[in-house]
């Protein structure tokens, strides 16, 4: 009975009723003459839910009270209830109807305005192919001129050096309007002296963010994401070769978003342009943040040391939890460099900032490797730091024990993992000794496939100088 009913009821809804309304309505027309305990036996909803329903059926026209003790009710003969519910769907419909009438005159208006604004905007928008160097250099002082907000550049280096001295005036007002300037500049390889040439050719009332990136770029201006002039080829200098300039918005923006992707992943110049080596590592350690993967490859003992512990006392400074699992060298030899080094090890293990583990407790545990287990292992460590109140985790981690166990496949697969599940906020520096690399089957493909599985790399003690270091990304 019930499920019949329950049907019924779910058909009287397309009528417009709410399916409690629906389930009332119907068991008084049932039962005739009924009182709301009667009801709610019939209908099976609950007594409360009929008195709030009952109210708005008579609302509707579909039941009337008779007055009584207690006070009964009538339904309106189903015939009768459904004509008035048809009814009252088409004066719904109606106004609906009529409502969307008096909206549409006011809908067209806007979209027609708003089309023929789009349409003239792309009719606006030109394309000019600047053959000569002084028509090339007189559309790049207008842009500049014209900046509002920010300019954009990409440029080579030996581009560099002769672009900059041209356009030092046009920038300089620009910078006084408050234009945000950034340069990315093409390298082949980033030495100190490039590095105190490019300051050197910067005047310092040029305020002017420059980045520096390895791989080959398209040399482009953009200017307040609106216009921008680009070369066609990236082979010779300035005025060599013909640009390309368009306000074409769809061009322009997809040039903006190569720019923001090349800046992200560019390496910044205050963190390298530096002749103190311990200020360079330094600041390269400072800028690594939560997530961030990064592998080094050194060359001796004595490098690693200098760059992992500036590493790990940056992390202790800044109240972080610092972990150091050691394979090339046992943890008490690890542990004395580091206090050699300036670090507190007594005092921050007591409070359980630092540890120093050896690959035999982290790593290869019972003479065997978990890449799973490795991974909750250093969830653990995350959850436990936090919940200590430390502010983060970084760890390091020497791979010699790879490698001499012969697990090489197993590490590579390792850091794979690592970096596609490393949604532990955590920084990680994973240090490789450069001859174990050079010695290990089928290097290149190795080398290529730990790149690949980190963010950044960082090359120390390149030609066996200590802290002389390179970083790609």
């Amino acid at each position: 009975m019930s499920q019949f009913m329950d049907k019924e009821a779910e058909m009287l809804c397309d009528f417009g009723l709410t399916i409690n309304q629906a389930k009332v309505y119907l068991a008084i027309v049932r039962l005739g003459l009924a009182s709301v305990g009667s009801i709610a036996k019939v209908s099976h909803v609950r007594r409360e839910d009929v008195y709030r329903t009952l109210p708005k059926l008579e609302k509707l026209g579909l039941t009337e009270r008779v007055l009584g003790t207690p006070v009964r009710v009538r339904a309106l003969p189903l015939e009768d209830a459904l004509s008035l519910l048809i009814s009252r769907e088409k004066q719904i419909a109606q106004e609906k109807v009529s409502a969307l009438g008096g909206r549409k005159d006011a809908l067209l208006k806007h979209l027609k305005a708003s089309i023929e604004k789009s349409r003239a905007r792309e009719e606006e928008a030109q394309f000019a192919l600047l053959m000569e160097s002084e028509a090339i250099t007189a559309r790049l002082v207008m842009m500049i001129k014209s900046a509002e907000k920010e300019l954009d550049f990409i440029v080579a280096t030996e581009e560099f050096f002769h672009f900059l001295p041209t356009f030092v005036e046009p920038l300089e007002k620009a910078i006084e309007k408050k234009v945000k300037v950034r340069l990315i500049m093409e390298v082949r390889e980033l030495e100190d002296t490039l590095l105190r040439n490019v300051r050197a050719h910067i005047p310092s009332r040029l305020s002017i963010e420059v980045k520096y990136a390895y791989q080959p770029l398209s040399h482009y201006s953009i200017v307040d994401h609106n216009q921008v002039m680009m070369a066609t080829s990236s082979e010779q200098p300035l005025g060599e070769h013909p640009y390309l300039w368009t306000n074409n918005r769809s061009l322009v923006e997809l040039m903006q978003e190569n720019f923001e992707e090349l800046w992200h992943v560019s390496v910044a110049a205050k963190t390298l342009e530096t002749t103190a080596i311990p200020d360079k590592v330094t600041q390269f350690v400072r800028q690594l943040r939560p997530k961030d993967h990064v592998i080094m490859v050194y060359e001796s003992t004595e490098v690693k040391h200098h760059v992992l512990f500036n590493y790990i006392k940056e992390g202790l400074e800044n109240g972080e939890v610092a972990i150091y699992v050691a394979s090339d060298e046992d943890p008490a030899s690890v542990k004395e460099a580091m206090k050699q080094f300036g670090i507190d090890v007594e005092r921050n293990e007591k409070k359980g900032a630092l540890r120093v583990l050896s690959y035999t407790d982290f790593y290869i545990v019972d003479g065997k490797f978990s890449c799973e287990d490795t991974i909750d292992r250093w969830n653990r460590f995350y959850r436990e730091a936090k919940s200590k109140g430390f502010k983060g985790l970084r760890v390091t981690g020497e791979t010699a024990c790879f490698f001499n166990n012969n697990l090489v496949d197993e590490l590579a697969e390792y850091e794979r993992a690592l970096h596609r599940t490393l949604d532990i906020p955590m920084v990680a520096i994973c240090a490789y000794n450069s001859n174990m690399l050079s010695k290990a089957h089928n290097p290149i493909n190795l080398y290529n496939e730990l790149v690949k599985a980190h963010g950044t790399v960082l090359f120390a003690g390149i030609d066996n100088k200590v802290g002389r270091i390179e970083i790609r990304t």
